[in-house]
């Protein structure tokens, strides 16, 4: 959200906080055990061991006690102490000790920060005069939820007290007022409502089942993708939900990822995976068959589902699921060839965000970790040639402030990141296209080039949507779940407003149907100003209504969902306007 984003210079206050929430946990539950407590983006959280759970409803005591702390917290002193000193302090305290073992085990200095009468060991970066600096109403707990000290499943169950924090109450206030939209607009309760997908605890969590009205906007997607990608010269491939471990081990994803597959052992006590990425399945298409300098590029596209055994708790909604559908391509080519194929899908990633009203897509360059190379495939040589040919093309494109995304690269190959910008001012991350100079090396993917000899190839991966799921979960809230015309599930209903108008309804409803408009017909008993705001719950883009006055002039009188009363019109003109935005995706 927009605060949030723009507040991260009160990191030191934030982390204050944290502090002053473990102060007065104490004091009001003397026998709690803090452990750890950062600041976060749009405040800061704490983890304690209760001896007797609380719940939502002890957070404003706590609150409350924070506050009348505060003015006390005129200045954080800071010294350093010996191992035997530190333990000394937190002798009652298992998760301190455990921490000042780790600190002990880096060689780090161990250092203990005052304010008030609270003692905590911490590295530093507080506001120097908490009670001077941090306005009273700036703050507010927010939630409690449980999480795993340092965030193993295996260790003790924590409670974590989240806090919002910001420059003063104004900004807070506009932050909780964005977030109640946000919630509005959550694509877990509007899909509910609109009918778009369910999950099942028969089928299991993380498994989305989508219902006819859900999987028609998942393939008119997925359709405007596959036009936008037939333009430039792919063709479509179909690859199996699984594979021999043989092929991961050879691409390099089982050594790295082998405990996030599902694996499946045969009758034969052979083992098969789940496939979690097409890509080592579509270099098998392209190693079928010799190629020449004459058939290069080959562009292969799927939209097909992979699957990734992801943690139960890391579950939610669309946003993370076990069975991922992705609308994936990838490209074999030439080193020449590398430019003129990243801005072809560069291209279509426009017309695609363009045409949802996602504008000003920022980039990010994510690069390979250094300090952390074993994460990565090949060579740090291959990485930088990857990496400046990326960057160039960035700034060919006309891309000067691009994000330096160290770290954020893949496995096989650095990628140029595009991150949209919803309607509630939230960045998130959509398409990708990574350059990939080590999985072609890894299945000894060559072609022969203009001198008659072997030449290697380079491999791009491009995702336009990437997840549809997280996509969908995306657009649902980026649109409030109030799709543009040529996604409507239902475009156009009729509203007859007596039985003596439903036969000229029904023909409305024919026409429409006939011409390509997706219109449904409410013949129910229930008044016009209900089936009107059933319409409008439902989200629908227009509605028709029929009664002596319209059968009269042969006409209908056209509400619009965006525009309210659009007008009576003759039935041949409403069908061409809604046609020819519906053509247009407007």
């Amino acid at each position: 959200m927009k605060n949030a984003e723009n507040s991260r210079g009160l990191e030191p206050q934030r982390h204050s906080l944290a502090h002053l929430l473990a102060a007065a946990v104490l004091e009001l539950y003397p026998d709690a055990e803090p452990t750890l407590g950062p600041a976060i983006d749009t405040g800061f959280y704490y983890d304690f061991k209760f001896s007797a759970p609380i719940s939502d409803k002890d957070l404003p005591a706590i609150e409350k006690k924070m506050r009348e702390l505060l003015p006390t917290w005129k200045e954080f002193r800071g010294k350093k102490v010996s191992e035997a000193e530190a333990k000394k302090n937190f002798s009652a305290n298992p998760f301190k000790l455990e921490l000042i073992d780790e600190i002990v085990g880096k060689k780090e200095e161990i250092t203990l920060y005052t304010a008030g009468n609270f003692t905590d060991l911490c590295r530093g970066g507080h506001s120097e005069n908490p009670a001077r600096d941090i306005p009273a109403d700036s703050f507010t707990l927010d939630r409690i939820a449980g999480a795993y000290w340092r965030g193993d499943e295996k260790n003790p169950m924590l409670t974590r007290i989240y806090g919002l924090a910001f420059e003063n109450k104004k900004m807070l206030d506009a932050y909780l007022a964005e977030r109640s939209e946000a919630e509005k607009r959550d694509h877990k309760k509007l899909g509910k409502e609109l009918g778009l997908f369910v999950f099942s605890p028969l089928v299991g969590p993380g498994l989305p089942l989508w219902t006819p009205k859900g999987t028609l906007i998942r393939e008119l997607l997925n359709d405007y993708v596959w036009e936008l990608r037939r333009a430039r010269g792919y063709t479509k491939v179909t690859i199996p939900h699984i594979t021999k471990k043989d092929l991961y081990e050879t691409s390099g994803h089982w050594k790295k990822f082998s405990e996030e597959l599902f694996k499946i052992t045969t009758r034969e006590k052979k083992l098969y995976a789940l496939k979690p990425m097409n890509c080592p399945h579509h270099t098998q298409i392209f190693a079928a068959a010799p190629h020449s300098y004459r058939d290069m590029p080959q562009r292969y596209c799927e939209t097909t589902m992979v699957y990734r055994d992801e943690q139960s708790g890391e579950l939610s909604g669309l946003s993370r699921v076990l069975s991922i559908t992705q609308d994936d391509a990838h490209v074999f080519c030439r080193k020449n060839q590398i430019e003129q194929e990243v801005f072809a899908i560069w291209d279509i990633i426009d017309t695609f965000y363009h045409t949802l009203n996602f504008k000003n897509l920022h980039i990010r360059l994510s690069r390979h970790d250094p300090e952390h190379f074993e994460k990565h495939l090949g060579t740090p040589e291959i990485w930088q040639d990857a990496e400046a040919q990326l960057t160039a093309l960035i700034k060919k494109r006309g891309v000067t402030d691009f994000i330096d995304g160290k770290g954020e690269a893949a496995m096989y190959g650095p990628k140029i990141d595009f991150i949209a910008t919803d309607s509630l001012g939230r960045t998130l991350q959509v398409a990708t296209i990574q350059l990939d100079f080590n999985m072609p090396q890894n299945f000894g993917l060559t072609y022969i080039n203009e001198e008659g000899k072997k030449d290697d190839v380079v491999m791009i991966h491009c995702a336009i949507m990437g997840s549809i799921e997280r996509f969908m979960a995306t657009l649902i809230e980026h649109t409030a779940g109030a799709f543009p015309l040529w996604l409507s599930p239902v475009q156009a209903r009729i509203f007859p407003i007596g039985q003596a108008h439903q036969a000229f309804a029904q023909k409305i409803h024919d026409e429409l149907q006939a011409a390509g408009i997706r219109a449904t017909l409410d013949l129910s008993d229930e008044s016009l100003g209900k089936k009107i705001r059933a319409a409008k719950v439902e989200k629908i883009p227009y509605w028709l209504v029929v009664g002596d006055k319209e059968i009269a002039a042969q006409e209908a009188t056209l509400e619009s969902r965006d525009h309210g009363q659009v007008g009576s019109s003759p039935v041949k003109e409403i069908i061409e306007r809604l046609a020819t935005e519906n053509k247009n995706r407007t």
